[in-house]
């Protein structure tokens, strides 16, 4: 039998004993994927996305919650299907002697019980309980999770060096991620139409009302004492309707018009908005700027030294992908 006869045989037989093993998967779970001799089920891209899927749903509707949903279910099995991989060779490398020692799955274990249930051991295995899991099999998961994170760590060169051509080239083509942009600091005051709150009386013209406050704060009043007397903003009306620094997306059209047209100490008209009345102080400004790159450099060579190591990382993972037999069902 030549070579070419061989491999073709042994990847029919590969084939088949994974196909028998997904068949025998499906009697309790939906296969999503072979990865040489194992198998990734659907509860398993379900349990990985759960929670975010959730989120999804609350978001989208219809076909786009479809299309979203597939896209984050397939990114999953993609992403099983590289720790099945990472799985299979550290498998290879046990027949060598490696080993991930028990003791570092205890002190896993047990920092998970500190950190998240306040040292409530009897806490943490209910919570186990609720969801399934035996300590044995949660043992296992957190097992499986080292070794996934050590092998591809084992696999990234930690001695990257980024040259300053390097950290100016992706400073120039990512300057918009380091603008600030322009900013006012404000304070309003806001009166509506209709009941008041507060000091503010339910008789009378809401309009005539913001034209007297207006008045004395124009007169010398204090805009802070002025907004926790009269404002209708319960958000913000205890700290003299102060709004911090804002952008320009942060109100609407008209009342950032207003706003940003304000030198720092002016006050404006009042300004009618759908029967609101609102009366703005600007107190500083800020105008739109770039950060200069050496405020930044040091960020940069922390993002060009993360992608190298992903690079790395995904090399590596291309050929154990080239080496495997992978196929995905759903």
């Amino acid at each position: 039998m030549n070579r070419t006869a061989f491999f073709a045989l042994m990847t029919l037989a590969v084939a088949r004993c994974a196909f028998a093993q997904a068949q025998k998967a499906e009697v309790i779970d939906g296969v999503a994927a072979i990865v040489n001799r194992e198998v990734i089920t659907i509860s398993q891209v379900r349990e990985l996305v759960g929670a975010r899927e959730k989120s999804l749903r609350e978001v989208y509707t219809g076909q786009d919650l479809q299309n979203k949903v597939k896209e984050m279910r397939l990114a999953a099995l993609k992403d099983l299907i590289d720790r099945q991989l990472i799985l299979q060779e550290f498998k290879k490398m046990q027949e060598k002697g490696a080993n991930i020692p028990d003791y570092v799955i205890d002190d896993r274990v047990q920092t998970i019980i500190r950190e998240e249930f306040g040292g409530d051991r009897g806490a943490f295995v209910r919570t186990l309980q609720a969801q399934g899991y035996t300590l044995t099999r949660f043992k296992e998961i957190e097992k499986d999770k080292i070794i996934v994170q050590a092998m591809r760590q084992s696999k990234v060169d930690s001695n990257f060096v980024i040259s300053p051509t390097q950290i100016q080239a992706y400073y120039n083509k990512n300057k918009m991620a380091y603008a600030t942009p322009e900013q006012v600091k404000l304070r309003m005051i806001v009166i509506r139409e209709g009941g008041g709150t507060g000091d503010v009386p339910d008789t009378g013209s809401k309009k005539d009302l913001a034209k007297e406050i207006r008045d004395k704060i124009a007169s010398g009043a204090e805009f802070d004492r002025m907004a926790q007397m009269y404002s209708e903003d319960e958000s913000t009306q205890q700290v003299g309707g102060d709004w911090g620094w804002i952008e320009r997306n942060t109100l609407n059209e008209q009342l950032t018009n207003v706003a940003f047209s304000l030198r720092p100490g002016e006050v404006s008209p009042v300004v009618n908005v759908s029967n609101t009345y609102y009366i703005i102080m600007v107190e500083a400004k800020k105008n739109a700027a770039v950060k200069p790159i050496t405020d930044v450099r040091d960020e940069i060579e922390k993002n060009l030294i993360q992608q190298e190591r992903l690079k790395t990382q995904n090399r590596w993972l291309d050929t154990l992908r080239a080496k495997a037999f992978i196929k995905i069902l759903s």
